[in-house]
């Protein structure tokens, strides 16, 4: 495989990691504990759900990139 497909996938991998972890960081522990939502005695808003399941999915997709960088050597 040529190198501009490993530094792509590695950029990519990179970049997913690091977006997922920002939206876990911000989406899900510091907006809801700014609003006072997270620890109410109330069910969250959905907007905590849809941040922390967007955050999951970005995670599983770096590790999924990583997968297939591994694959490219």
């Amino acid at each position: 495989m040529p190198e501009k497909f490993k530094a792509l996938t590695t950029i990519v991998a990179w970049t997913l990691f690091i977006v997922g972890w920002l939206v876990l960081l911000i989406g899900v522990l510091i907006m809801p504990s700014i609003e006072g939502t997270l620890f109410a005695g109330e069910a969250p808003p959905v907007i905590f759900w849809v941040a922390f399941a967007s955050a999951i999915g970005t995670l599983t997709l770096s590790v999924v990139v990583m997968k297939l960088r591994q694959m490219l050597e």
